[in-house]
């Protein structure tokens, strides 16, 4: 019968990212974006139920069967922490389970530019990581965090659901609040949080206009905020927080986003051409004057121009990465169609050969 340690060691030996417990068959694993399943016997009603009462608290399970679905981390001897989805299926539990870095890895390991950096030293406002689920939001989140945290004396409270990455005091104090274990709602946390007079708050995802709001409004009172949201590029991001308010609010919000909103990073987790592992695409927005007039007057559409333009503030479009991608030979010509905004941004693009697409 499966047990939890033997499942997650599997997990540590084939390096993968995401482990899914479902009845019926045997362990499930994410390896390099892709779902393999475990030798073994399949799961079972019983077996998931043990599993289950292995990683979580009575609390846990009580929230479980109350609400019907769950969310949260811990941390296992020998083989680190991760993070535990439970919801039911046919009745009977099944798990997802994210295992979380045992490390903070460096920009250059992780693929990230250089400006991430910048982000993390600004005095206050608002910075966005974007982009679907499993990307790395919550990891460039982290990076930044750890630079905070080595090279100023500030107060940084983080409000996750759940905490993947445990951080220990360095220059700055790191608070770490998980919905659900510390705080009942994000919500309910962020009101909390602008009365421990935080420098630096990090919110793990804005999910709800309450959220946004709360964000905006610490954002704009001299805090330094970090947040995520599940958004692909830096136009959507802005029209996402725009829509969240209603038509009377439009005006107080689009200059409330101008004034605060300092950058945006948008990433996606692309298949490498080789097929070893993936590789990291992303967008940079660095908010400056010409972009914060278009998002006060609601002309956020025209902001790819201005992306196009900034070259000189480390700004760059998901399409130049994705054309950078193909032509190192990280990514298929095909991948690099596929996500890009404007196909014609790869006119004229050859691989790393030399070669045009199609030719041989």
């Amino acid at each position: 019968m499966w047990t939890l340690e033997n499942i997650l060691k599997l997990a540590r030996q084939h390096q993968a990212s995401d482990i899914h417990l479902v009845h019926g068959v045997a362990p499930i694993l994410r390896v390099h974006g892709e779902i393999r399943s475990a030798k073994g016997e399949p799961l079972n009603r019983d077996n998931l139920w043990t599993i289950l009462r292995e990683v979580a608290t009575e609390k846990h399970i009580e929230a479980f069967e109350k609400k019907q679905h769950l969310c949260f981390s811990t941390a296992w001897e020998g083989t680190g922490r991760f993070r535990v989805s439970v919801y039911y299926h046919a009745l009977v539990p099944e798990l997802s389970i994210r295992i979380c870095e045992t490390r903070i890895r460096t920009l250059t390991e992780l693929g990230l530019p250089q400006v991430v950096e910048d982000f993390a030293r600004f005095p206050y406002g608002l910075v966005l990581v974007t982009g679907p689920t499993g990307v790395g939001k919550t990891t460039t989140l982290n990076v930044m965090v750890d630079i905070v945290n080595q090279e100023q004396r500030k107060k940084i409270v983080m409000i996750e659901d759940p905490v993947e990455f445990v951080h220990k005091n360095m220059k700055s104090i790191v608070i770490q609040q998980e919905v659900l274990t510390d705080t009942p709602s994000f919500q309910d946390a962020l009101i909390s949080v602008l009365r421990q007079d935080p420098d630096v708050i990090v919110i793990g995802e804005m999910r709800s206009l309450e959220t946004i709001e709360t964000a905006l409004t610490a954002a704009e009172t001299g805090h330094l905020v970090f947040a995520t949201l599940h958004t692909p590029d830096t136009v959507q991001s802005i029209q996402r927080i725009q829509m969240a308010f209603p038509s009377t609010q439009q005006n107080m919000i689009n200059t409330q986003l101008a004034n605060s909103l300092q950058a945006i990073i948008s990433q996606r987790l692309l298949p490498r051409a080789d097929g070893k592992g993936r590789v990291l695409a992303y967008e940079v927005c660095v908010v400056n004057y010409a972009i914060r007039n278009k998002i006060r007057d609601k002309n956020s559409h025209q902001i790819y121009n201005d992306i196009i333009s900034g070259a000189r503030s480390k700004m760059r479009l998901m399409d130049d990465t994705l054309r950078e991608l193909y032509e190192r030979g990280d990514i298929t010509y095909d991948m690099a169609l596929s996500n890009a905004r404007d196909p014609k941004m790869l006119s004229g693009a050859t691989d790393a050969s030399g070669r045009l697409p199609g030719v041989v």
